[in-house]
């Protein structure tokens, strides 16, 4: 394995991933349900997000194939989906947590997918798996590891609440963010270039 490549990778995919952005809203769902409920649903619900993110992590060469799509094209279309995801993080809308909320116990939507799973998650998953997919361990390793340290921080979420509040939430979501928007202009720059080469 190549830890060198596994790091940035695992990083990033915790990045996007946002547990700390994620915390409040997780706290407010699970806050609806049982006591008892409430991790039995949460584990479930990061289990399926795993298994959807694993799914297009090994299926990325025939998911693109199958579309037609080009790599320019997927560099280009997660750098702008994480550069939103990341303006976000910086800028957050005052209503998300209240969105989120739901009588019911939720299943797959919201925590799953989007929350854990989200769009952009899977379009770093599938870049990665098609850029180099003799790497495809490696990339397995760096999705359970950011999956795992996401897991840990969301299962802990009533008791971060409690130590850093809503404000050290969204102050800690702000500087992942600002980290993010690096990264997507970063991956957008990458896109242009193997756009403009491919023409050369």
């Amino acid at each position: 394995m190549h830890w060198t490549d596994i790091a940035p990778a695992a990083v990033t995919l915790f990045l996007i991933m946002d547990p700390l952005g994620n915390v409040p809203i997780f706290n407010a769902v699970l806050s609806r349900l049982d006591k008892k409920r409430r991790t039995p649903v949460l584990a479930r619900e990061l289990i399926i997000a795993l298994v959807i993110l694993l799914i297009f992590l090994f299926a990325g060469n025939a998911i693109l194939a199958f579309l037609g799509l080009t790599q320019s094209s997927l560099n280009i279309a997660g750098g702008v989906l994480l550069f939103i995801i990341s303006l976000r993080m910086i800028f957050p809308v005052s209503h998300e947590v209240g969105d989120a909320t739901e009588v019911d116990e939720p299943f797959i939507v919201p925590l799953a997918v989007p929350m854990i799973a989200g769009p952009s998650t899977i379009a770093v998953l599938l870049l990665l798996s098609s850029n180099q997919p003799g790497q495809i361990v490696d990339w397995s390793v760096a999705l359970l590891l950011a999956w795992g340290a996401s897991s840990a921080l969301l299962l802990a979420s009533p008791l971060i609440m409690k130590v850093i509040g809503t404000k050290g939430s969204r102050a800690l979501e702000r500087l992942m963010g600002m980290i993010l928007v690096i990264l997507a202009t970063q991956m957008l720059l990458n896109g242009i270039r193997d756009f403009v080469t491919s023409f050369g």
